[in-house]
């Protein structure tokens, strides 16, 4: 008699096909496939062997790496299980208020209506905006008003 599994991604008709690693260990929400389980089991098996025969570790690591390993499956398949019931908790307008959180803003940036004179650029309507050079026409009619700046020195007249 099976059991019914409630929050298993892999349906249970389909555990027969699954890979032996995956239906011993009895991973409900990690399900990885036939080439992720011959790394695991196969991989670490000869990885062990391999580091034995280099002297590296002892020959108990044979048996204790694959092990490990499958741990460290188990327990991935663990934490899976824990964050798909706590998402299945959050209410669904907490996910919407999410989603629209994070979702990308595209728009155009506010550019100020009024033009800015750029330094050293000379508009022509604007008089006081002018390069002040000494014989400048415009400003023989109104140099009375202004003074020279001495901070600003011209070195072509």
């Amino acid at each position: 008699m099976t059991r019914p599994r409630r929050w298993a991604t892999v349906p249970t008709d389909g555990d027969r096909y699954r890979p032996l690693y995956a239906r011993v260990l009895g991973l409900r929400f990690v399900n990885p496939g036939g080439v992720l389980c011959f790394l695991f089991f196969e991989g670490a098996l000869v990885l062990a062997v391999l580091l034995a025969l280099a002297e590296l570790v002892t020959w108990w690591a044979v048996l204790v790496l694959p092990a490990v390993v499958a741990t460290m499956v188990k327990l991935n398949d663990l934490v899976a299980e824990v964050v798909i019931r706590t998402a299945a908790q959050v209410p669904e307008q907490e996910r919407d208020r999410f989603r629209r959180q994070m979702a990308p803003v595209v728009g155009r940036a506010s550019v100020p209506s009024a033009a800015r004179p750029l330094p050293g650029v000379v508009r022509g309507g604007d008089p006081a905006l002018r390069a002040a050079r000494p014989g400048d026409p415009e400003l023989q009619s109104d140099a009375g008003d202004r003074r020279p700046d001495p901070a600003r020195h011209h070195p072509f007249p």
